[in-house]
């Protein structure tokens, strides 16, 4: 657990294990560092594994001005260069994708492998108007409204009914969460810096193998647009998890640490 000072800012980050391929870990919009907690010993027991906030996510310092994603791609970079990489294997979720895939394009000496989960390489007009509804819920304050506008959407309906407890427990986890004024701010901000993000004319500078993981049953950001990264994307792999939704790590994390670490700990095999 460590911190440093970016443009000012508190950027939060952990890192686990000492030895193997350094893998770092960008991610979604509503989540943070301890999200991934239940695959720390897996990730970490061959790698070094790296989770980091983003600003205005989990114990990174909330922001009060509007940005764009450059600021989460810099803020990735100055923490990779602390840590005297010179490259990882980068996997990232969703927003975290979407970082991850700007980095990629703008430091590309510096990945030696891309993982994209359900992520795209566009903010569509569709999916702005999903952020738009979230936000206008979040500028109401009532944190169960967003946890309802937001989270079960995020799952597939099978999982939804399948861990019933699971998803009651989160539900009053992060109502209390979302129920905060400044994260329901931050929240606002970090869904606003999505909006004009779009690289679809820049895929074909990604360089360094792929792999991009699809949900067939995520209703956020549908396969249709993984199916378009792998399309433009050179060097690129097209997995599907079927019957996971947006958040295929908690619906199948069997499948998803072993694409993962397969992925990254892989010999290169010329035939």
């Amino acid at each position: 657990m460590a911190e440093f000072l970016f443009n000012g800012k508190k950027v939060y980050y952990e890192i686990y294990g000492s030895g193997g391929k350094p893998i770092v870990i960008l991610n979604g919009i509503m989540m943070s560092t301890a999200s991934w907690q239940p695959f720390v010993e897996q990730f970490s027991k061959n790698n070094q594994l790296i989770l980091v906030d983003f600003f205005d996510q989990g114990q990174s310092e909330r922001l009060s001005f509007d940005y764009n994603h450059d600021l989460q791609v810099d803020l990735l970079d100055e923490l990779i260069q602390r840590l005297w990489y010179t490259d990882v294997t980068l996997m990232g979720i969703s927003y975290g994708g979407e970082i991850a895939l700007q980095y990629a394009l703008k430091h590309p000496t510096r990945v030696n492998r891309l993982i994209l989960a359900n992520t795209c390489a566009r903010t569509s007009s569709w999916l702005k108007k999903i952020g738009d509804g979230w936000n206008a819920v979040a500028a109401t304050g009532d944190g169960l409204a967003y946890y309802l506008t937001t989270i079960p959407i995020i799952y597939s309906t099978e999982f939804f009914h399948k861990k019933a407890d699971w998803m009651q427990s989160r539900e009053e986890m992060l109502t209390k969460y979302f129920s905060r004024p400044d994260v329901l701010q931050a929240l606002i901000r970090l869904t606003n810096s999505s909006v004009g993000y779009d690289v679809t004319d820049q895929l074909y500078n990604v360089k360094c193998p792929t792999l991009i993981i699809s949900g067939s049953e995520d209703a956020l950001v549908p396969p249709t647009e993984q199916q378009l990264l792998h399309q433009l994307i050179p060097n690129s792999v097209y997995v599907t998890i079927n019957g996971s939704g947006h958040a295929s790590m908690y619906e199948n994390p069997l499948a998803f640490a072993s694409l993962v670490l397969g992925f990254t700990n892989a010999q290169e095999v010329t035939i």
